[in-house]
């Protein structure tokens, strides 16, 4: 059962993209220092402005309501893989080969992607691209064959002009 609240109503959805868009930009815009050191109220009154704009804008409002789901999910997915990396590789409890590290991550991150799969029903796709007319061998040949190109690609051990 979904409750209702200011925020899921249309003005509540358009102070929300507005607040988003002025701390997003304010933060930017102190980050930077485009507009010189310890000028909060000038990056303020910028970021007030922008907002105002871009909330006034249906279009974006759309945008934002699909793109938020993603990047919500986009990070889970990615705090779980740190926190999986941080509990292999916590510094000074034992020592761990770099290679044992880079395989550990390769594990987590394929684990992390195959579960992700799982979870948005694209395992199913996958799964059904190898398919059951027998043709699923010569896929998988295509895909070492793709990823022996790109490691030669990137890891390859190309003379250097001097």
């Amino acid at each position: 059962m979904a409750y209702e609240t200011i925020f899921s109503t249309p003005l509540g959805q358009v102070v929300l993209l507005f607040l988003l868009m002025f701390t997003l930009i304010f933060a930017i815009l102190q980050k930077t220092e485009i507009l010189g050191k310890g000028k909060r109220q000038i990056d303020a009154l910028i970021s007030l402005a922008i907002a105002l704009l871009v909330s006034g804008v249906g279009s974006v409002l759309d945008f934002v309501q699909q793109i938020i789901p993603f990047l919500a999910i986009s990070l889970v997915v990615i705090l779980v893989f740190m926190l999986l990396l941080g509990m292999f590789f916590k510094e000074g409890t034992f020592d761990i080969p770099g290679w044992l590290k880079v395989a550990f991550g390769i594990i987590i991150f394929i684990a992390l992607l195959i579960a992700v799969l799982i979870f948005t029903k694209g395992w199913d796709y996958i799964t059904s691209w190898f398919g059951d007319n027998g043709n699923w061998g010569s896929n998988i040949v295509l895909i070492v064959v793709i990823i022996a190109a790109m490691a030669i690609a990137f890891f390859g051990s190309g003379k250097k002009d001097k």
